[in-house]
């Protein structure tokens, strides 16, 4: 193997360009040539491809966002534009790809592998922590530091005003930005899509609270809770417990910004350097993860988005300690 290329696809994620950065130096490192799509799956339709060298990435580790862009392409989806991809990769002497991205990502890599021969790894770029084979993915942590800081900018106005406020996050399918956010920001109540949400049982929660001269409250809610996001689950409640003063807070795509964490930094250097070694190594349509804090590959197929088991003790642990 002698070319490789790398791209970002999907939602971006703090960390991607440390991980960018990792799959270019680590493929130099090997003697490879390295090119970088950019926009993605869009890219690789258009032939959208810059050489890279070690310079390439310098001063990039601690940027938020994606220095070669990202799209979410619905053309790759079909099969003409899954052909035209193919013919762009091999007229460039592409013989390997690293991609990053979520669910979409993978899904994308492994239909482009398997009918082009072109092996592909990846490395999993999502906020949303909701991907299969690893424990945690790039992005994740700093999203939660970004809804942590938020919310404590916030429960010094609500402190102040005696207000309840419901903060919307994101997760659309998975609470784990709304669980650890809310229990790391002191939330009195975290709403997620993986357990059902009770109107009745939260007034019941907020009206004992109220009777104990609680002077606010903060609603953490995931955007696909079942009873819907924040402005509807505020309007239901407002309707029967009006003892507050209410708010509503769409913190939005401020957590997809912003310079990665520490941690988000060293696990999208060590994926990405994972995901190119593995190329280099023989495999393909696997994507590299970070399990009991060690490097694991799982088959494309099974690095999706999964439902798992909520972590129940901390729900209770919030509500135990926000009496």
């Amino acid at each position: 193997m002698k070319k490789i290329a790398v791209l970002t696809s999907g939602g971006d994620a703090p960390g991607m360009n440390a991980c960018i950065r990792a799959v270019v130096r680590t493929g130099i490192f090997h003697g490879l040539e390295v090119i970088g799509v950019r926009r993605g799956y869009e890219g690789l339709i258009e032939g959208d491809f810059l050489p890279m060298d070690s310079h390439s990435v310098s001063n990039i580790i601690q940027r938020g966002g994606t220095i070669l862009k990202t799209s979410r392409s619905s053309r790759f989806m079909l099969d003409e534009g899954l052909r035209q991809a193919i013919i762009m990769a091999q007229r460039a002497g592409i013989e390997g790809f690293v991609m990053i991205g979520g669910d979409g990502t993978f899904k994308g890599a492994n239909e482009f592998s398997k009918l082009s021969g072109i092996p592909c790894t990846g490395a999993p770029g999502t906020i949303d922590n909701d991907l299969f084979g690893t424990d945690y993915t790039i992005g994740y942590d700093t999203a939660l530091n970004t809804v942590i800081s938020a919310v404590d900018k916030i429960r010094d106005t609500a402190a102040s005003h005696s207000r309840l406020f419901f903060i919307e996050v994101m997760g659309r399918d998975a609470g784990f930005i709304a669980l650890y956010g809310g229990v790391g920001a002191g939330a009195e109540e975290i709403l997620i899509p993986e357990t059902s949400t009770d109107i009745t049982q939260l007034i019941r929660r907020l009206d004992e609270g109220w009777k104990r001269h609680k002077s606010s409250v903060i609603i953490i809610i995931a955007e696909g809770d079942k009873e819907g996001g924040a402005f509807e689950v505020a309007r239901k409640v407002k309707e029967r417990f009006d003892h507050y003063d209410t708010r509503v807070t769409v913190i939005g795509h401020m957590q997809r910004g912003g310079s990665p964490t520490c941690f988000d930094r060293v696990l999208a250097s060590r994926l990405g350097v994972a995901a190119t070694e593995a190329l280099l190594q023989g495999n393909k349509n696997v994507a590299a993860g970070l399990v009991n804090n060690q490097i694991a590959f799982t088959p494309f197929e099974k690095a999706r988005k999964h439902k798992v088991d909520i972590n129940e003790d901390l729900i209770r642990i919030s509500r135990m300690l926000s009496t």
